[in-house]
């Protein structure tokens, strides 16, 4: 994997939130490629529960100052970044006042999911994307964790489509076990429909549950990483039947090589 450019972009990263299985394969993975010798950046929203100074995150003014239009409305977008000590590692953060101040991730202190979770990642998939093209760093391949980065497949294909940047870049996909019970806000298709994205692609998202926001996830991926054990029949079904080159749970111990491999097969 040597000097292949291998773009992360995840829901959850260690050491800045707790470990859980997306967290920690959002940084074992990394980690294994950068060993390698492959190029890599990861992407994460920065929630307020991240403490910035013991991390020593520390905004990235000539990456921060555009808008993002969600839902129709102008939303800043802040973009700071940190380093995983002793790695050697770039974690950028998406950030806004609006979205990502509160100090939990997904969900008020009652468990509670936040009605706007919709709209932070369709704000994460688009901050992802125009740091990326001004940094001006062109990934082969870009892999997604957590649903929370779940619209960056679907804006890849449709909203960004004609970006020459990503003209050769594969999207990977890992899916994990179920992380939220209920539906996000049932307006959630309409809102992605104003970025120009066609209803029959997102169809899924008229009941926007978790296992409907991966299936859309998976339909616009170039390929799948089954990353849990506990990944439902009926999402597995999905995966097999999808059409797409899709690599089967491998256990932490054995990741690495096959992994490796699956890359090497996407490129």
């Amino acid at each position: 994997m040597k000097d292949k450019r291998i773009l992360y972009v995840s829901s959850e990263v260690v050491p800045y939130l707790a470990e859980n299985e997306v967290s920690l394969m959002s940084y074992d993975v990394p980690k294994m490629i950068n060993d390698q010798g492959g190029q890599i950046r990861i992407f994460m929203p920065r929630y307020g529960n991240i403490n910035e100074r013991r991390h020593q995150l520390h905004e990235v003014i000539r990456l921060s100052g555009m808008n993002l239009v969600v839902n129709d409305l102008d939303m800043p977008l802040i973009i700071k970044v940190a380093s995983i000590p002793k790695e050697r590692i770039q974690v950028y953060f998406i950030d806004n006042d609006e979205y990502f101040k509160r100090k939990a991730t997904f969900a008020d202190e009652d468990g509670v999911m936040y009605p706007d979770n919709d709209e932070r990642a369709i704000f994460f998939a688009k901050g992802v994307v125009e740091t990326v093209k001004k940094l001006n760093w062109v990934p082969d391949i870009i892999h997604v964790h957590g649903w929370m980065a779940a619209m960056l497949p679907v804006y890849m294909k449709h909203f960004y489509k004609n970006e020459a940047l990503f003209s050769e870049t594969k999207i990977v996909t890992s899916v994990y076990g179920q992380s939220f019970d209920g539906t996000l806000d049932v307006e959630m298709m309409n809102k992605v429909k104003l970025d120009g994205v066609p209803q029959d692609a997102i169809e899924m998202l008229s009941t926007p549950d978790y296992e409907n926001i991966i299936k859309s996830t998976i339909m616009h991926s170039d390929a799948v990483i089954v990353a849990s054990p506990n990944v439902s029949s009926s999402l597995t079904k999905f995966i097999e039947t999808s059409g797409k080159p899709f690599l089967p749970f491998v256990a932490k111990d054995a990741f690495a090589e096959a992994y490796s491999n699956f890359y090497r097969e996407m490129l």
